[in-house]
């Protein structure tokens, strides 16, 4: 089975995907708790954060938990069994559709589906499930971001094209 899957079309910069190694990218999301929670793309809370780590360690100096091995133990088991998915948005970005594209054509073994175009930026690829890649009928699925396909997700993804 193939992992690499093309976005091409009336797009700037037709580009491939390798699925295969989006397991180490952090902007992978953790399927099994996406659809359960609040999602916003809030980079306040992110600054907020890291705000707060940033006046600790000037005011206590930068302390190493003694949990940092175990901590990394935790995250190396949880790549292994967790089921994890990425946003199409960033990929299509950099592809920059035509100002003419309106339709987004995700290509299967046996139909093409079509999207208007500003709908894509929505849908998610899962990629792994349980912590294997989806070598049946993958490379990816496609979600929509608001869960209400995910019993029953596009599957045995080729290729996407913009139109």
């Amino acid at each position: 089975m193939d992992t690499i899957l093309p976005i091409k079309g009336k797009v700037k910069f037709p580009i491939t995907l390798d699925a295969g190694v989006w397991i180490f990218d952090d902007r992978k999301i953790d399927l099994n708790t996406y659809f359960s929670e609040d999602h916003k793309e809030d980079d306040e809370e992110e600054f907020t954060v890291a705000s707060k780590h940033w006046d600790r360690v000037i005011k206590e100096g930068n302390v190493s938990p003694p949990t940092l091995k175990s901590e990394r133990q935790f995250e190396k088991t949880k790549l292994l069994t967790g089921t994890f998915g990425i946003s199409l948005k960033p990929f299509l970005e950099n592809a920059e559709p035509e100002k003419n594209a309106s339709t987004f054509v995700i290509e299967t073994d046996s139909k093409d589906i079509s999207y208007p175009l500003e709908n894509a930026y929505d849908l998610i690829l899962a990629f792994s499930k349980d912590g294997k890649p989806l070598r049946e009928d993958g490379p990816v699925h496609v979600l929509h971001s608001d869960g209400s396909n995910r019993n029953n997700p596009i599957k045995f993804v080729k290729g996407f094209r913009v139109e």
